[in-house]
């Protein structure tokens, strides 16, 4: 069988995917522009068709952006209303698991499927691309780790659609997602001047961006482990000197009428011109009620921190007591640790109003949900490869948006099958499977070709 690998340099890849019946027919438009290189069968030499040299040597130059097209997908999820076959699958399930138990190998039933991959997801906390890149128009440390603490909070809620609980499709190993965004650059302010930007802008012209106009985001996500499930996102500004690099393991735990997903790991933004890094973690996921309707709940404590700066902040996502108390409340801090001084407070909930308060006194409010979203560019799915998840997974979509459960659980099901096939394969040849986009350091995972080499 010929074997493909995705055109970008870098370590050259051992870990080619056989290419399935059906997939060939995606490469004939590409291979025309040399994103896909097709390799000849291992058993000639092992050698790899490298693509051609000539090719920018930035890495997401070959992720052809002039392919990608305006998302479409809504990705609004219908209403879980339980239905009564589907309870008792749930209570079936239940009756297995013992509380504290970990889920991460328990296959859950497909109906509690989200139309997307976890990879997706991550994707989708750039909705605010505008206020990420503002960070690094922030003109004193203390104003940039504020912006960092706005965009952080208003993150979650786009990341997270929908009311209803449901879960992204577990990547499999080897998987990646691509996009992008245009970013107007009227959008980008300064800190002080940043409140006009909450106010919904006119959405007929964002079609016509002219791209002279625009920063480019580009984000770019691998599944690099399957246990544990390791994933790893990257996403730069060229313009702006700045990117951010993250991994994440999610662990998931049985808590008896809830499910926690505890998200291990850390991410680092870098802002080049600045010489500043912000690591950061993420909170931890509770899908309540499982029973009846289950919904989403945030909780856990947060820490941003700027270690040459000086500068750090918590952010506290605040679960629900059992009595009374608001839902997805949160609130933060940011303090200058030298001097051990709170230079902003914010308050609020995460899919809400979010309140700052200055250490100056001012005050600014902004209504996550009436923040403009700037849609994500991404390829068609004809022009996607093997193993990127929209193409990856289209068929358990395309089941899930007809309602067909017993199509999409087969169809599931035949993914996974392959990764525990291909899995016992690497183990028998002792093969470790090598990620594409990159590479273990220490405790995480660095991309291979980041911003900051290149500068």
């Amino acid at each position: 069988a010929s074997e493909g690998i995705l055109g970008w340099p870098g370590p050259k890849s051992h870990s080619t995917e056989q290419l399935k019946n059906g997939a060939l027919s995606s490469l004939s438009s590409a291979s025309a522009n040399i994103t896909w290189a097709i390799v000849p069968s291992a058993a000639q030499d092992g050698q790899a068709l490298q693509p051609n040299t000539e090719v920018s040597h930035s890495a997401s130059e070959l992720i052809l952006v002039e392919e990608e097209m305006t998302d479409t997908e809504d990705n609004e999820e219908e209403d879980l209303g339980v239905m009564d076959d589907q309870r008792s699958v749930i209570l079936h399930l239940i009756s297995q698991l013992k509380l504290g138990m970990d889920l991460t190998r328990v296959v859950l039933p497909t109906f509690i499927l989200e139309k997307r991959s976890l990879l997706e997801m991550y994707a989708n906390f750039m909705a605010h691309p505008d206020l990420f890149l503002s960070i690094a128009a922030g003109a004193t440390p203390e104003e940039r780790i504020i912006c960092f603490v706005e965009y952080y909070l208003t993150a979650f809620h786009e990341g997270r659609k929908g009311a209803v609980a449901k879960k992204p499709y577990n990547p499999i190993i080897g998987e990646t997602f691509h996009c992008s965004w245009d970013v107007p650059k009227d959008k980008v302010k300064a800190f002080r001047t940043n409140g006009a930007s909450t106010v919904s802008k006119d959405p007929t012209k964002e079609l016509g961006q002219d791209q002279s106009t625009c920063y480019k985001l580009r984000f770019v996500a691998e599944q690099v482990s399957h246990h544990p499930p390791v994933s790893c996102f990257y996403c730069e500004c060229k313009e702006k000197k700045m990117c951010v690099n993250a991994h994440v393991w999610t662990k998931s735990k049985f808590m008896g009428m809830s499910i926690g997903v505890s998200m291990v790991g850390e991410g680092v933004l870098y802002l080049m011109e600045h010489e500043e890094e912000y690591v950061f973690t993420l909170p931890s996921a509770y899908a309540r009620s499982i029973l009846t309707i289950p919904w989403v709940e945030l909780g856990g404590k947060v820490n941003i921190n700027c270690a040459r700066t000086g500068y750090s902040a918590t952010v506290t996502f605040h679960t629900k007591p059992f009595y009374g108390g608001k839902v997805h409340r949160v609130t933060a801090e940011v303090k200058h640790n030298p001097t051990n001084t709170i230079v902003c407070k914010a308050q609020g909930e995460w899919n809400g109003t979010l309140e700052f308060t200055y250490s100056n006194g001012e005050t600014k409010v902004i209504d996550t949900s009436k923040l403009p979203v700037i849609r994500k560019k991404i390829r068609p799915i004809a022009k996607q490869g093997p193993l990127e998840s929209r193409h990856l997974w289209q068929h358990v979509t395309n089941s899930l948006k007809e309602g067909n459960i017993d199509a999409a659980t087969e169809h599931k099901h035949r993914l996974e099958e392959r990764q525990r096939a291909e899995e016992r394969q690497r183990v028998a040849l002792t093969t470790p499977w090598k990620p594409k986009y990159f590479a273990k350091e220490g405790d995480g995972w660095l991309y291979l070709n980041p911003l900051w080499k290149t500068h």
